[in-house]
């Protein structure tokens, strides 16, 4: 089994992923680690903890970064993207289950040092709580096996702005950090996510089946698959970001992949804005192409259970 740090803003694509993960035999998840993005930083952790209840697995939540690296505190601002509740208005009751203690950096940091080249940091979210432990303990650096980003846009447009991926222009900063640390990044853009597409005819199916969370999970991702249909009409789905970062992870040859050097612009119109570079000892896994219908099947055998 791989281990596994997640680092999640848990909104809708969050969630699939999250299911995704713990229904995969492959992946032993150390714990979730949770970041303001998609929502609040407090509501990611509640998300999680509430996707883990609903799935009715147990695994450890580190409670991360509220504000980004250099640019102060941020509140969630993707709730037309997700629903004012991060998880398309499903949310009933609050979760039973608390966050651990502990600061989600320093969870990565020693889970690194007690695991060195062994642990897989898979990252879905604003980079901030990675780029948080790298420069509190740099000497994780080489200690890292391997860490799988959603996010950036390299030879496609964003999504955020014609330039940037959401991920990438919430914490730009941050993500320059890691991408420019050495780290062994795979980094999922939307070079690729874009080209997966959860049909919605499969939300009967699961709803079919009568299990609680599948319906949750159904009716969650109908409110995202409205967002979809509102930006791209007639798409009949939403796109797999997240997921794919997990398939990824369980199976790599999912993807084609491009080594490249990667940065992030920080100021100006094109902030956020992910530029590759093929020259200078290229270091980034970029992937570039996908196996999307495989990579769907293999999705759809695992995220209900």
């Amino acid at each position: 089994m791989k281990p596994i740090i997640f680092d999640v803003d848990t909104g809708i694509d969050d969630a699939l992923a999250m299911a995704y993960a713990l229904n995969s035999p492959e992946l032993d998840l150390l714990g979730f680690t949770t970041c303001f993005g998609n929502v609040s930083v407090v509501e990611a952790t509640r998300n999680t903890l509430a996707v883990l209840e609903k799935v009715g697995k147990q695994v450890p939540v580190y409670m991360g970064a509220k504000q980004t690296l250099m640019r102060g505190e941020k509140d969630g601002n993707s709730k037309h993207v997700h629903g004012e509740d991060g998880l398309g208005n499903t949310l009933k009751k609050a979760p039973m289950a608390q966050a651990e203690s502990k600061f989600a950096p320093d969870f990565m940091i020693e889970q690194v040092k007690n695991r060195p080249h062994d642990i897989t940091i898979l990252a879905v979210g604003p980079l901030t709580n990675l780029a948080l432990a790298i420069k509190k303990a740099p000497e994780i650096i080489p200690l890292v096996k391997e860490v799988v980003i959603m996010g950036g846009a390299v030879k496609v447009p964003g999504n955020a702005s014609p330039y940037a991926e959401a991920n990438i222009i919430a914490d730009p900063e941050a993500a320059e950090v890691v991408f420019s640390s050495g780290l062994p990044v795979t980094l999922v853009g939307l070079d690729v996510t874009m080209k997966t597409l959860l049909p919605k005819t499969k939300l009967k199916e699961w709803r079919a089946t009568e299990q609680k969370a599948a319906k949750f999970f159904a009716d969650m991702t109908e409110f995202y698959i409205g967002f979809y249909e509102s930006n791209y009409p007639g798409i009949g789905g939403c796109a797999l970001h997240d997921p794919l970062a997990v398939g990824i992870a369980i199976d790599p040859s999912f993807v084609v992949t491009e080594s490249m050097n990667i940065k992030v612009v920080t100021e100006g119109e094109e902030v956020g804005r992910t530029v590759g570079n093929v020259e200078d000892d290229p270091k980034i896994q970029v992937c570039t192409e996908v196996e999307a219908n495989r990579f769907l099947d293999h999705f759809l055998s695992r995220v209900i259970g």
